[in-house]
């Protein structure tokens, strides 16, 4: 028997076939095998039809039953990860009344940034443990007042995986992590914030019905049966967004322990039992997939923008063939790379930095000494230096980090990443081969309550490689020390 995984991104889908009882991976496909195109009718915007993304839902499961040549009655499970913050809604016929608004569309910022204002930051940070900002439901305000008509036939709003689930079986719901990455959720009545929604003139009818993330959120029914080849009747067990669902990928559940990933931007997402909020104006905070009034788990999330973009530029800049190539490059040079330095800052307004925009700086190179050589150490170094002074930031709201667990991406692949990292903080970095997919797809069976077994198949089936703290700390302290110097000379002359 198997249970299959989607994730949802901006750039394609993805689906996943794992074996039930010992969860490990059989398959993955990916569709399109092109990047999926986005919308964007205005600068700063981001859209996507909710229905290109079923569609290549359809698709991938089709490839995905053919290709293995299974009975779609043997799959047992459906769990569902997709790209967060975005907006979708619907009439009452379960129509899309526009394009999905998505995570990286930038309208709504001036709308949550007058609701902090207004409501007050004291309120929003004790009570939704975030500002408004640009998440869902700033964007649902925006097309209140800006789509008057297409408001007036909303029936419900959606997160991109609660429309997913809807598709497979009709029904429309949602969950509390999800409600919370789109700051719709009241952590201090533990109840949607109806407050903000009324503040904002949404109407409480709108909103989805709540499931528990780990259940029968519903069942495939005829119609997603027929168009997307699974059997009807096949159970929706789980849906999480793709931070979260990363963290459950690397069995990220308990506080301390500490999800990274090293893509175009860097992501750490780190687990508490706090509800601290100190640093909310840098760092976000949701209800992880395992969150309960109860026994609260929050995922503070700390993004990084300008991270593996970083270090693809010099790769598309050095006359350089691979990654590999400039890691080997890199390994020719001492730790603090002979003084260069480069703040990756390059790709935007970097929150972490209270949103200033600084640019790629690269600094101290020395025209008769330093090569290309240089320029790699000090880019795998710079955007370490980077993680590490963003896990300095949440060390500050209440985390204490026991272990790290990361993705086999192309930055962790890297000794020279992964063990300045893991020296400057103190704790080895676990490596892992696996993805959103496959963790939602072994998620299904997490309605047991055996987080324990779960925890067992991703080691057996994923572990990698660790990378342990080196014995040479004081040189790496003197590099970042150095770094984070000319940082602060950065940040205070813009």
């Amino acid at each position: 028997m198997y249970n299959i995984g989607y994730d949802i991104g901006s750039s394609s889908i993805k689906a996943a076939l794992v074996e039930t009882v010992s969860g490990k991976s059989i398959a993955v496909v990916t569709e399109p095998k092109v990047e999926m195109e986005m919308i964007a009718l205005e600068n700063g915007w981001a859209e996507q039809h909710p229905d290109d993304w079923w569609k290549h839902v359809c698709k991938a499961t089709k490839s995905l039953i053919k290709a293995n040549n299974i009975d779609p009655k043997m799959i047992t499970g459906i769990g569902i990860s997709y790209q967060m913050h975005g907006l979708v809604v619907v009439d009452d016929q379960g129509i899309p009344l526009r394009n999905s608004i998505i995570w990286c569309d930038s309208r709504a910022v001036e709308i949550g940034q007058k609701a902090f204002d207004a409501l007050g930051h004291e309120v929003c940070a004790g009570q939704l443990l975030n500002s408004p900002a640009n998440f869902t439901a700033s964007k649902l305000k925006w097309v209140k007042d800006n789509e008057p008509k297409i408001y007036n036939k909303i029936d419900k709003f959606m997160l991109p995986g609660d429309y997913i689930a809807y598709r497979l079986g009709g029904t429309i719901c949602t969950t509390k992590s999800g409600l919370s990455e789109g700051i719709f959720w009241d952590f201090k009545s533990n109840s949607m914030a109806y407050w903000l929604l009324d503040y904002y003139g949404i109407d409480q009818k709108l909103a989805p019905d709540i499931v528990d993330t780990f259940s029968l959120q519903g069942k495939v029914s005829a119609k997603g049966a027929s168009e997307s080849g699974l059997a009807a009747g096949t159970p929706i067990r789980y849906r999480a967004g793709d931070q979260p669902n990363n963290a459950l990928s690397l069995n990220v559940f308990n506080p301390g322990e500490v999800a990274a990933t090293g893509g175009t931007s860097g992501v750490v997402y780190a687990i508490t039992d706090s509800l601290s909020v100190k640093e909310s104006s840098r760092v976000n905070n949701f209800a992880h997939v395992n969150y309960k009034d109860q026994k609260p788990r929050i995922g503070k999330l700390l993004c990084i923008n300008g991270a593996g973009i970083q270090y693809r530029w010099l790769l598309n800049n050095l006359n350089v063939t691979s990654y590999e190539e400039m890691n080997q490059l890199a390994e020719s040079v001492p730790i603090g790379s002979d003084g260069v330095s480069i703040h990756p800052f390059g790709n935007g307004a970097e929150r972490m930095l209270n949103n200033k925009t600084l640019g790629t700086q690269m600094s101290n190179i020395n025209l008769n000494n330093h090569t290309k050589a240089h320029l790699c150490r000090a880019a795998l170094e710079g955007i370490a230096f980077s993680f590490v002074y963003g896990m300095e930031i949440m060390k500050s709201d209440a985390i204490k980090t026991t272990v790290i667990r990361a993705g086999n991406d192309n930055l962790f692949r890297s000794a020279i990443f992964s063990n300045t990292i893991a020296t400057l903080i103190g704790q080895e970095i676990e490596i892992y081969n696996t993805t959103g997919a496959i963790g939602a797809a072994r998620a299904c069976e997490l309605y047991k309550g055996d987080f324990e077994s779960f925890g067992k198949q991703i080691m057996e089936n994923d572990f990698v490689m660790g990378f342990k703290p080196s014995t040479q700390k004081t040189a790496y302290e003197k590099a970042y020390h150095r770094w984070k110097q000319e940082l602060e000379v950065l940040i205070n002359n813009k």
